[in-house]
């Protein structure tokens, strides 16, 4: 099943299983991918919609921390429930080795040498990581791999 469809069948289950926080979540998700279809006007791929959803999970990381520092421990465990149920439509997660493997095969692929050649081996990994890896993190595997 296409992912923005299940996405929209969700939502429909939420509305009959009457759960208001899931609801409100799935809503804000399908409201950023149609934002993005309309001012692009274009239909999103799966690949897409995991970009997106990859960025929402990320701004509320940074809203988990700024409430956090504010010493507002009910809105970080709001925000953490979103996440909670934003990371259900990510594909699985790699595992360290993957990830590794994944690098080495890009930098080898890329014929990289040096921190130089970083862009052209984020450029191969990101379509292929995105939503599976934290690309922070990848990146700096990738310059920490380039430079040594």
């Amino acid at each position: 099943m296409e992912l923005k469809s299940r996405i929209t069948e969700d939502m429909k289950s939420a509305m009959r299983a009457k759960e208001a926080t899931r609801l409100t979540t799935i809503r804000m998700l399908l409201a950023a991918i149609k934002q993005r279809e309309v001012d692009e006007r274009i239909e999103l791929a799966d690949s897409d919609v995991i970009a997106i959803v990859d960025k929402m999970i990320k701004q509320r990381r940074e809203s988990i921390a700024q409430f956090t520092a504010g010493g507002r421990p009910e809105l970080a465990a709001a925000e953490q429930g979103e996440i909670d149920l934003l990371q259900a439509y990510l594909p699985q997660r790699l595992s360290d080795v993957e990830i590794d493997a994944v690098i080495d095969a890009a930098v080898k692929n890329a014929g990289a040498a040096g921190v130089a050649a970083m862009g052209k081996v984020m450029a191969i990994l990101k379509p292929e990581l995105a939503g599976r890896a934290d690309m922070g993190q990848v990146s700096a595997r990738v310059k920490a791999r380039l430079a040594g």
